[in-house]
């Protein structure tokens, strides 16, 4: 143990078959775990010793959602259920709290890591080339985290140096704070946000707040004709410039309090419609952290100060001799400003219609982009590595519905292990690599519609293609220095204890997600290795096709339960946290533009009543309605289209950033900004236009009449 270090322990995932009498689960949220967890961390044990619940080999803490799955309200400590296929006994030593769901950790079952250890992986606490769990430092205090990471190369090399050196592969330990794990890790194999996504929404929400700021900027300055004569009496009745501008901006203060309170409510009761919009609980609720209440109280009190100020210092600048005699009138600084502000709120608008359409087109390339795999009507079921995995497969082929079965390690986006692999290059020398590796079976390449770029797939005709033969594609191929797939076609390979030839080459599919590029990946004939049978169905009953094949599982594996997916519900899951982005980020740029176009037609409101007798002149002289619209608008939609020259560039660099995250993605067409433009003119038009045809079609007498 070094110094710096408190205590440690190790977290590795499984998936178990639990057995209870009739009850029997595939338990995948199931976790190997070290003595030391809660040490470490602190889940709270309900029952048990946190000390020694999983200190002994088949030792099972369980959480409070497992044990009322297995044992109802009985006491479960010292109870026994089976795990796996050869129903080992194991105990329940200890119940925990239900974990989270933030946790990164999550399990409803864990087991002992010694049961790891010393059942399944008897060597695993010496195979430092293995890093399949993951490890947690608790440090002393005091203790830097980069103060520690310079002890590592050392200490790996003192243990694992003659395996680096014999396998001319060689390793780099680092630590990561935990708080930083979601949101800023850059490794794989773990549950992750984006901090890209946060920082997105963050401005959105900035920028939705800065359109209101701006509506009630310019709605109060633009009717400071109403409370100028109001400003004047206090004035000549002693009232400083200073007492004014304060009362002005306590009532701003007083309207962003009144705000605050309407906010805090409507945040609580849209809360759980948030959470289901975003896909997770984002908060439990908006009162259970009481500092953040604080937080959001002081940002509503520097909110209505900073929204009050200029609005204020207008107001309280009048002078009282010329607006107790009538002749005040709006400074064209005011009107600029206004305008100014309104095209700084169309600016904003207009940019997030165009990230919106820019957001969309990218989803909807994702979803038709050709992946290079058939993956419709594909059933997918875990047969968990059981022995008659394959007279279950074989069976499948009697049904009617069931046009080809295929059983493999994995299918595309299922994951798939990484392996040490040394494969012949150009040169002629065999080159280390780490390759993704497909287990598969001769009909596996045929089954998932995979196309060749060289040589020939997998076939029975070849005796040696099952422990001699590997199939690469093409993004190994090129790692390998070859120029075209024919040149990899007969070269040797070494991996796992195997030694053969490349016989073939598939083109390039996209086995992960479209966010990452394709790797280089390897497969091979290994039934040993398999557990997924991946079943294609005709598409006109597959309904009765699935009952047929969960039927056929229940007779031949009737001690495991019936697990299964579809594919392309499964592949499409991938997309699921960018699908959730692209309707969050509607909503939101909903929102801000409709926050907008209040303020618009708050400001063609006022701006309309102020030209009512020139409305009422023009209508005596003959003007259409046409026309005043057209006046009315004319000014409002200029504004517009200077906020769209200014939103347009700022528009493309941010989505241009934003696709950045996307190993491949739609270009920005110009079309996108066309539409945007269209857009946003027709919502400012229809906002103004609103006042303007009823200014328009008001009688001209009483137009003329009006004070």
């Amino acid at each position: 143990m070094l110094p710096e270090v408190e205590a440690f322990t190790r977290v590795s995932g499984g998936s178990f078959l639990v057995r209870k009498g009739d009850l029997k689960f595939q338990e995948e949220n199931t976790l190997f775990a070290d003595s030391s967890l809660f040490q470490v961390f602190d889940f709270k044990l309900l029952k048990g010793n946190p000390k020694t619940a999983l200190k002994s080999q088949l030792s099972l803490v369980l959480s409070e959602k497992a044990v009322e799955k297995y044992f109802g309200n009985a006491d479960p400590i010292g109870q026994t259920l089976l795990l796996s296929g050869d129903g080992l006994p194991a105990v329940v030593t200890g119940v925990m709290q239900d974990i989270p769901e933030n946790s990164q950790i999550k399990a409803d079952m864990l087991i002992s890591m010694s049961t790891q250890t010393q059942r399944f992986s008897k060597d695993l606490d010496e195979q430092w080339g293995n890093f399949g769990a993951s490890t947690y430092l608790l440090l002393k205090p005091g203790t830097t985290g980069a103060a520690l990471e310079k002890k590592f190369p050392d200490f790996l090399r003192k243990r694992a140096g003659k395996l680096m050196d014999q396998n001319q592969m060689h390793y780099t330990l680092f630590l990561e704070p935990l708080r930083d794990v979601y949101l800023h890790t850059t490794r794989g194999g773990q549950e992750t946000g984006s901090m890209n996504n946060v920082y997105i929404f963050a401005a959105v929400a900035i920028f939705i707040l800065l359109i209101a700021c701006i509506n009630f900027i310019n709605l109060t300055t633009a009717r400071s004709v109403e409370r100028a004569k109001e400003v004047g009496i206090r004035k000549v009745v002693g009232a400083p410039k200073s007492l004014v501008a304060r009362q002005f901006i306590s009532e701003s203060v007083l309207l962003c309090l009144i705000a605050f309170i309407l906010s805090m409510l409507l945040s609580a009761a849209l809360m759980p419609l948030f959470n289901t919009l975003a896909g997770k609980v984002i908060s439990t609720g908006i009162f259970s952290n009481p500092g953040y209440l604080l937080l959001m109280f002081v940002a509503a009190l520097c909110i209505g100060v900073l929204a009050g100020i200029y609005p204020a210092l207008v107001l309280s600048s009048f002078e009282p001799v010329i607006v107790l005699k009538g002749r005040f009138t709006t400074s064209v600084k005011g009107i600029l400003l206004r305008k100014g502000l309104v095209t700084v709120q169309f600016a904003i608008s207009i940019a997030l219609i165009i990230s919106t359409i820019v957001v969309y087109t990218q989803m909807n390339y994702m979803r038709n982009r050709d992946l290079g795999f058939a993956k419709d009507q594909m059933l997918i079921v875990n047969s968990q590595g059981d022995p008659k995995k394959e007279a279950f497969r074989q069976s499948l082929g009697s049904l009617a519905g069931v046009k080809s079965t295929t059983i493999s390690s994995s299918v595309p986006g299922s994951g798939n292990p990484g392996a040490y692999s040394e494969i012949e290059n150009k040169s002629g020398e065999l080159q280390i690599a780490n390759l993704d590796l497909y287990f598969v079976d001769f009909d596996y390449i045929l089954h998932f519609g995979l196309k060749m770029a060289a040589g020939r797939p997998f076939s029975n005709e070849f005796g040696t293609d099952t422990t001699q033969a590997m199939v690469l594609n093409e993004a190994a191929v090129k790692l390998f220095g070859y120029s075209s797939p024919e040149e990899a076609i007969g070269r040797r390979f070494k991996q796992w204890g195997r030694e053969g030839k490349i016989v073939g080459v598939v083109k390039d599919f996209h086995f992960r997600s479209l966010q990452e590029t394709i790797k280089p990946l390897s497969m091979r004939i290994e039934p040993n290795g398999t557990e997924l049978v991946a079943v294609k169905m005709e598409g006109k009953d597959v309904k009765s096709t699935l009952a047929a094949v969960e039927q056929k599982w229940k007779q031949i594996v009737p001690e495991r339960p019936f697990s299964y997916y579809f594919m392309d519900e499964f592949f499409d899951r991938q997309y699921r946290a960018e699908e959730r982005f692209e309707k969050l980020f509607f909503n939101f740029a909903i929102l801000a533009i409709f926050i907008s176009c209040l303020g618009l037609l708050g400001l063609a409101s006022y701006s309309t009543m102020q030209r009512t007798k020139e409305i009422g002149v023009r209508k005596v002289m003959g003007a259409s309605i046409g026309s005043i619209v057209g006046l009315l608008s004319r000014d409002f939609l200029k504004l517009v289209f200077i906020a769209f020259i200014i939103a347009s560039p700022v528009a493309y660099f941010a989505m241009f950033k934003w696709l950045e995250n996307f190993a491949y993605k739609t270009d920005i067409y110009w079309w996108v900004f066309v539409l945007a433009g269209i857009l946003s003119t027709a919502i400012a038009f229809l906002t103004v236009s609103f006042q303007s045809i009823r200014a328009a079609v008001m009688n001209p007498v009483k137009s003329l009449r009006s004070e």
